[in-house]
């Protein structure tokens, strides 16, 4: 697990503002296997990044932008994202144990394999994402557009 400074992880978010911009310069951030438990990325800018296997245990990421990032086997327990825009963002296999996903959008987001238990996706929009073999014992559901959802009896 790679821990990172105050001062390495602004570095990193800081290139890759650059490279969203203009992929010629910058670098894309790769946060894959980082250990970012408890950090605030509130309005962070994740769009495309990679964070793969990170730990994001109560993490803060109110109002993120993770459109289209990765975070397959990504520990999000207990983080907060509500508002965070998740748009096409593959969570292939994370686990979201009592997360609080609140007015999210997780349109088009794979979610196939992924631990939702206890999670509050109130009023978030699920439309068209892959939930198969998704965990949602206990998920608060409340409000929440699951039109065109894809389940699969497995999911719980």
């Amino acid at each position: 697990m790679i821990k990172y400074t105050k001062e390495e992880l602004n570095k990193i978010l800081e290139d890759h503002q650059l490279w969203l911009n203009d992929n010629t310069t910058g670098k894309r951030a790769d946060l894959s296997g980082a250990n970012l438990i408890d950090t605030d990325l509130s309005y962070a800018d994740l769009r495309g990044a990679d964070l793969s296997g990170a730990y994001l245990i109560d993490a803060n990421l109110k109002f993120a932008d993770l459109r289209g990032a990765t975070l397959i086997s990504a520990n999000l327990m207990d983080a907060v994202l509500m508002d965070a825009d998740l748009t096409c963002t593959d969570l292939r296999g994370a686990t979201l144990i009592s997360t609080f996903l609140s007015d999210s959008k997780l349109l088009c987001a794979n979610l196939k394999g992924a631990n939702l238990k206890g999670a509050d996706l109130e009023n978030a929009d699920l439309y068209q994402t892959n939930l198969e073999y998704a965990n949602l014992a206990d998920v608060d559901l409340t409000l929440v557009d699951l039109t065109n959802a894809i389940f699969r009896k497995e999911s719980i």
